[in-house]
């Protein structure tokens, strides 16, 4: 059974973050306000109301979380750049103290000897977009596509490799049709506009990126889909959660068309939002390379109410993570077999761009964080060994942070922060990673 030291050669090994989640300074050089902002400030919203105003303070600390990453051997870090950092509204002018910050971000990680691979958008959309509709407004994609010129040619003589979108399926559930994100909003299946616009929005910074010679990916949580049993209703029913899920992001990227939706009572030009030509500029620029991130599987069965068509439940009898997610780490393997499965010579080379748990700060010495680190590379080099192209893994997160909803109460960091001090103190998990990378360069040297 092949472990993690039968990864290739080249593997990368790095670590991931998001703006919103590390930065801080929201009201610092310039920047505007984000959707994000606007939500946590919304009474509720927010686990005990925590906010990212402060977060990591990575925009005045960022020096200190480099020495950090060098520490840990890294080759390459992925981070996200603010878009209100750079254009305060979304649209026109652009902020020259917020391209500084990156500037300075991308010079230092180099110096260290790390690869930037910036994400141009994880889910901090500009308030001043979203006062105009937000992804349900197909003008958002143009606006994208504008921002992504403008960072790339700035950052492009360095950074040879760009992730358009973060997870646009989260975004568009959580944010448009469930309202337990930012922006809020509770639109069900009438939010999938938002989901064609953000495709829509990659096909065209993709473009922008490959016409200055830079590479394009994008990256979605994927996940495999189980029934809960062999019965008629409840394939059905996975089906249909499949084609929400997963192949909703990415049959129109690599195939050129979206799946069939009607089981989920959805038209097939998504409630008028696909025009003539939008597949085209969606799937024509090519993947460079297809980013996973992937926490667990989904086991789906039959609704047992109306207005859906499917429930999920849990998976018994596995561990399960502070945040209450299944642990199933062969479920990684067999999700990159799926999508070889499905796509065939269509599927681009692919990168783990997240994977991680959150762990209670009272388990220790962070035992679990490492078991689940150990079993998905593992699960990874099992796939390789099954002729996966795999180029990297990039665990989430290199910092505790701000959690989204959830505010600062699940930590996934392999470095522990006290948010009150800023103080910095690496976990067990930190230097396993730390040992476990040094330990593959010298099995390749």
């Amino acid at each position: 059974m092949p472990d993690r030291f039968d990864l290739p050669a080249g593997f990368r090994w790095g670590a991931a973050t998001a703006a919103y989640q590390i930065e801080g300074a929201v009201n610092e050089d310039g920047r505007g306000p984000s959707v994000w902002d606007t939500f946590a400030a919304r009474p509720g919203a927010v686990r005990d109301g925590h906010t990212g105003a402060v977060a990591c303070d990575h925009y005045h600390r960022y020096p200190e979380d480099i020495a950090l990453m060098k520490g840990l051997g890294l080759d390459g870090y992925r981070f996200s750049v603010a878009w209100s950092r750079v254009q305060p509204t979304g649209a026109g002018a652009v902020n020259a103290a917020g391209l500084a910050f990156y500037d300075r971000l991308v010079d230092a990680l180099l110096e260290a000897g790390i690869t930037p691979l910036p994400t141009l958008f994880h889910w901090d959309l500009p308030q001043g977009l979203e006062d105009h509709g937000g992804w349900l407004n197909r003008d958002t994609a143009y606006r994208f596509a504008e921002y992504a010129g403008i960072v790339a040619d700035r950052l492009g003589d360095r950074v040879p490799a760009w992730i358009t979108l973060n997870e646009p399926f989260v975004h568009t559930v959580f944010g448009y049709a469930l309202g337990t994100h930012a922006p809020g909003r509770t639109l069900m299946f009438e939010a999938l506009p938002a989901a064609h616009h953000q495709l829509l929005a990659h096909g065209l910074a993709a473009t922008v990126l490959h016409d200055r010679g830079l590479e394009a990916m994008l990256s979605n949580n994927l996940t495999p889909v189980e029934p809960a049993t062999p019965s008629p209703a409840d394939l059905a029913a996975a089906e249909a959660y499949d084609a929400l899920h997963n192949r909703l992001f990415t049959d129109p990227v690599l195939l050129g068309r979206y799946p069939d939706l009607t089981a989920l009572g959805v038209p097939d030009d998504i409630f008028g939002a696909v025009h003539p030509g939008d597949l085209d500029l969606i799937h024509t620029p090519g993947l460079d390379g297809l980013g996973l991130n992937f926490y667990n599987p989904t086991r789906v069965a039959a609704p047992t109410e109306p207005g859906l068509p499917f429930d999920l439940v849990d998976i018994p009898d596995v561990p399960h993570t502070a945040f209450g997610w299944p642990v199933v780490p062969d479920a990684l393997r067999q999700l990159l077999l799926n999508l070889r499965e499905s796509y065939g010579k269509a599927l681009p080379p692919l990168t783990i761009t997240e994977n991680g748990c959150s762990v209670e700060e009272s388990a220790t010495p962070d035992q679990p964080r490492i078991d689940f680190m150990s079993a998905h590379l593992d699960a990874l080099a099992q796939a390789t060994a099954e002729g996966i192209d795999i180029r990297g893994y990039y665990t989430w997160s290199l910092l505790d942070n701000f959690e989204w909803a959830e505010g600062y109460h699940q930590r996934f960091g392999l470095v522990h922060v006290d948010f009150a001090t800023q103080r910095r103190t690496p976990k067990a998990s930190y230097a396993w990673y730390r040992d476990l990378i040094a330990a593959h360069r010298d099995c390749h040297s």
